[in-house]
């Protein structure tokens, strides 16, 4: 216990570095040390080095109005501190606005771009009372105020009341503003702009302000914005009349690539699946063009309590908590965690509201059907494809598609190999299961994964995943079973059943059973008469589905298989469970992969396969 307590106390040490904005210490960005006492400062300032290196800073410097009012262009956190009034949440007061620990960090990445010449973007998840939205609003102000003239800015929420909320802020500092370091022509103060009630401008600088709503989308397109605040986009509707990305699209690609042009997109999550999550994963993979921001609840000081007792503390922490401070929390953060989670019936809700990191922020706010944390286990088996290509016989289709079966690499092709088959694999050591989807690049994907289940728990060793007619994915799917041992093929009958009246596709299942005999077939009901024998594949019904599902849930929570393929993982994360108990992916959204495994680990668990007639000669792995 005492290393606990100096390591907390070393902890508690870094996070109370000192941080004045007025003296410029703790501050963003490169500074020096300089005496400021005949400007009223003190002998000890530090200025940012971009300051010092202005050729009107010696002018200036002779002025103590001068002085500041070039301080302010130079350094974002002193202009805060010294022309900005907000209202404190806890007193009701206008106090300066003085950064806190999120807000700086924030900021950071704001300056680093703006410093850079870069075009500031940003996406940030936000999480509760840190102030986002108001670090963002001033510092959209900060760049109209001090650095540009007819800069024109949005302001836009999923509803006009936030919007015109958030805009109450600039409001607020431009009727506070101090007005000998003001840089207009008149008074700091909001005018109208042509009797429009959405839109006000800055006296003496020529600045825009618009509000809008994703409730009015029409209302602020076509306008010449030169920055966007978009803010609570989770929640932003999306409909087949007007979608979120529709219309962030139509305003933000009017905007600039250029020095000093913003777009901030942020919301506190509202689930997996949705335009904002998408965009999030996005940013983290590092294809958009906005730095992906996170600020977890244990960076916001007022989340923290006290420790009267850490022996005490240190005893009722659960695997949770513990894990907590391994990745570095306090336990004053954990003290305050521990007490306020006692505030709801999960935890699951607590993650939802408090999130430690973005997965619990999205997961936990959502209906998904599968726990965030499971699915993230499950990705740590994930990893890419040793093998990328097409197999290939005699032909196409037709029982010559299944001679002289061989791989043929190509980096453009569908079939992705993690594992090759055994050598001298029995027929019983695989399942491959075949999701059928769409012919056309508009529509669903077809899928066929296949399973190895003689492990110490079920892998996915290979999938291959495109758009194809249904007769060459049947046959295609028959060549990756003859390829892995003859293996039990699980084909998902019902798009066969009803395509084109289901004659064509069903006349293709016939010749298939004439030449491949590990089929499975569903079984006869016992009510029903000998007319309805057994049927070739999967037959996905209410029924059937549920049991696939709930094995699914289990095999997952319980770490049950081994998944190769993220997009797998993915699905599992936009699949939920809809008001009238049936399941489906989300809008948008995919669930053929995630079918596969349902089917296949299904059929894997239940099912005792007999051993087909011995295809041997038509199988080898010498042209492998």
């Amino acid at each position: 216990m005492k290393t606990i307590i100096e390591e907390n106390n070393r902890r508690n040490k870094l996070l109370n570095t000192p941080y004045d904005p007025v003296k410029g210490k703790g501050c963003i960005g490169s500074r020096t040390r300089i005496d400021a006492s005949r400007l009223g400062f003190g002998a000890e300032v530090w200025l940012p080095d971009a300051m010092l290196a202005d050729p009107k800073y010696h002018v200036a410097s002779t002025n103590a109005d001068s002085w500041v009012k070039l301080r302010c262009h130079h350094d974002f956190e002193f202009w805060c501190v010294t022309c900005v009034k907000i209202k404190d949440k806890l007193s009701g007061l206008d106090i300066p606005f003085r950064l806190n620990a999120p807000q700086r960090r924030v900021a950071a990445i704001f300056e680093s771009q703006r410093t850079a010449g870069q075009p500031i973007r940003a996406i940030m998840l936000k999480a509760r009372q840190w102030g986002g939205s108001t670090l963002t609003q001033m510092y959209m102000a900060w760049i109209q105020s001090v650095h540009c003239h007819n800069w024109h800015s949005l302001i836009c929420a999923h509803v006009k009341d936030t919007a015109a909320s958030i805009r109450g802020m600039y409001s607020k500092m431009l009727s506070a503003y101090p007005e000998q370091y003001w840089e207009g022509d008149v008074a700091p103060k909001f005018s109208p702009f042509e009797r429009s009630t959405n839109i006000r401008e800055i006296a003496g600088r020529g600045c825009r302000v618009t509000v809008g709503s994703a409730e009015n989308q029409e209302a602020v397109r076509g306008s010449d914005f030169a920055m966007a605040h978009l803010s609570e986009t989770a929640f932003w509707s999306d409909s087949t009349t007007r979608s979120p990305e529709r219309f962030i699209r139509a305003v933000c690609g009017a905007i600039a690539l250029v020095p000093y042009s913003l777009i901030v997109m942020e919301s506190t999550a509202n689930g997996v699946g949705n335009y904002f999550h998408n965009e999030w994963l996005r940013a983290k993979a590092g294809e958009s063009d906005k730095t992906p921001i996170f600020v977890p609840w244990n960076e916001i000081e007022i989340y923290r309590m006290p420790v009267s007792n850490p022996q005490a503390l240190w005893n009722s922490m659960d695997s949770y908590e513990h894990e907590l401070w391994d990745n570095g929390l306090t336990l004053e953060m954990i003290n305050w965690y521990h007490h306020k989670r006692a505030e709801y019936p999960s935890h699951s809700m607590m993650k939802a509201e408090y999130p430690s990191n973005d997965i619990e922020a999205f997961t936990c706010t959502g209906h998904n059907l599968f726990s965030s944390e499971a699915i993230e286990r499950l990705r740590l088996d994930c990893r890419e494809p040793q093998w990328v290509g097409e197999l290939v016989g005699d032909t196409i289709v037709g029982e010559d598609s299944l001679r002289n079966i061989r791989f043929a690499p190509d980096p453009r092709g569908n079939l992705h190999i993690w594992e090759k088959p055994g050598e001298g694999a029995s027929s019983s050591r695989y399942v491959v299961a075949v999701d059928i989807g769409g012919r056309s690049h508009t529509s669903d994907y077809s899928v066929i994964a296949v399973i190895d289940r003689e492990r110490s728990r079920p892998e996915v060793v290979a999938q291959w995943r495109g758009h194809i007619d249904h007769d060459i994915l049947t046959w295609k799917s028959a060549q990756i079973a003859r390829w892995y041992a003859n293996a039990l093929l699980v084909i998902e009958s019902n798009t066969l059943e009803t395509a084109n009246g289901g004659e064509n596709s069903l006349y293709t299942l016939s010749q298939l059973n004439g030449v491949y005999h590990n089929l499975y077939r569903r079984p006869r009901l016992a009510q029903a008469s000998d007319s309805l024998e057994s049927k070739i594949g999967f037959h996905t019904n209410r029924a059937t589905k549920s049991l696939i599902i709930t094995h699914l849930i289990a095999m997952v929570r319980d770490s049950g298989y081994v998944e190769r393929c993220n997009d797998a993982c993915n699905e599992l994360t936009t699949y939920e469970q809809l008001p009238n108990g049936s399941y489906a992916a989300k809008a948008g959204h995919h669930d053929d992969i995630l079918m596969t495994r349902a089917i296949a680990l299904y059929v894997a668990s239940t099912t005792q396969i007999a051993p087909p007639q011995d295809f041997s000669s038509l199988f080898s792995l010498q042209n492998w």
